[in-house]
């Protein structure tokens, strides 16, 4: 017997169910592949978060309709193969079994959903001109983006996720380099921070001065750095560039004077959404910050700067070196909003925002010390799509 996700026994599957590993399914939908997915979770938690892309289909079917000699539903999707999803990969098993000796073709995601979120990735910007190197980080399950910077023995890791912290150290000695800092953009609401868990390692944590205003209780010794001020790595330099709107300590980091890492503000496909820290009642004023930010610190860039942000949406496709970047004037050519005058780009902001994270306020909460959280705790509560844009229409808006 399995276990099932509810805690309860899962039955033997009836036939064996062959599987696909989550870096298999991951390069047939990054080659544009169709994939067909049967989430066999409850309905809530399928509403959470659920695989998603351009080619892929997906749909919802709970485990339990599949359970005590029931017949299968006729009407279910086909697929090439059929991929059954679930939290951990024992209740897909099973149901996979099962319509595999009903002649299905039909294969389990090998480890479930858990195991699509361990998915991370990482791509050197080819485009940088250096010193040293500057790789990028994504996290498919959530579109997370993070990066290392590599010169001269010491390394850097800006927007860093507690759930990887150890993959940053290894892949910096892994080039003979020593990790020396742990730089955040922003108190983030999407995902627990790596920047305190880093410093308790000896690894020198920064945030943003702002950022510290919110209150921010931490138990390790962090570097709170100011608009204008530099960070030497090797002999790279990461400029701060304050940049509020989405959140009041917003920054953006100039690296070299090829690449800005822009965090919440400016995506390759849209832009900040302003309520996340200053609620409904706040977002109109914090739209206006966003707007002055992008037109005064970022926009006056310039146009060949590559812009690195801090997600990407599922429809979002890679580069050809694997980054999730754009030169900025690109950017300004292909996303209107940028030109817009200041009132119709508050009004376009405030009237195109997603629902807000799951657990945000939470995750809030543990990233400014103000709630402890253990690693089990912070790697389930940030599961799911991370929706700090504004919305992934705002390059045609």
């Amino acid at each position: 017997m399995h276990e099932r996700d509810t805690g309860a026994a899962v039955p033997e599957p009836p036939a064996p169910a062959e599987s696909i590993s989550p870096t298999a399914l991951r390069e047939r939908i990054d080659r544009g592949d169709p994939v067909t997915v049967l989430d066999v979770r409850t309905a809530s938690d399928f509403e959470e978060w659920h695989l998603e892309g351009e080619t892929v289909t997906v749909e919802n079917r709970p485990y339990y309709e599949f359970l005590d000699g029931a017949e299968l539903p006729e009407d279910l999707p086909q697929g090439d193969p059929l991929i059954v999803v679930c939290a951990e990969g024992d209740a897909s098993d099973y149901v996979a079994g099962e319509l595999r000796s009903a002649g299905r073709d039909a294969v389990t995601l090998d480890g479930g959903m858990a195991a699509w979120a361990r998915i991370y990735d990482r791509n050197e910007i080819t485009d940088y001109d250096g010193p040293g190197e500057l790789y990028q980080y994504h996290r498919p399950s959530t579109g997370c983006l993070s990066y290392l910077l590599v010169d001269g023995g010491e390394a850097a890791v800006v927007d860093p996720l507690r759930a990887f912290r150890d993959r940053y150290v290894e892949d910096a000695a892994a080039q003979g380099a020593d990790l020396v800092y742990a730089i955040d953009t922003h108190c983030h609401a999407d995902h627990v921070s790596g920047v305190t868990a880093l410093a308790k390692q000896g690894v020198t944590g920064v945030v943003p001065e702002p950022t510290t205003q919110r209150g921010m209780e931490a138990d390790v010794d962090l570097l709170r750095i100011e608009d204008g001020e530099e960070l030497t790595v090797g002999n790279a330099t990461i400029e701060t560039r304050h940049t509020p709107g989405h959140t009041s300590g917003m920054s953006s980091y100039l690296v070299g004077e090829s690449v800005v890492l822009t965090g919440d503000s400016l995506f390759v496909d849209s832009v900040a959404r302003p309520d996340l820290e200053a609620g409904d009642d706040g977002a109109p004023e914090a739209a206006r910050q966003l707007y002055r930010s992008l037109q005064e610190r970022l926009l006056t860039l310039d146009q060949d700067v590559i812009v690195a942000g801090g997600h990407t949406a599922p429809s979002d496709s890679p580069g050809p070196d694997g980054t999730f970047t754009a030169r900025l004037g690109a950017l300004v050519d292909r996303m209107p909003v940028l030109s817009k005058p200041e009132d119709e780009f508050v009004e376009y902001v405030l009237a195109d925002m997603p629902p807000r994270p799951a657990n945000f306020e939470q995750i809030i909460a543990a990233n400014l010390g103000k709630q402890a959280v253990d690693d089990e705790e912070a790697f389930r509560i940030e599961l799911g799509p991370n929706n700090c844009a504004a919305g992934h229409g705002a390059s045609t808006g």
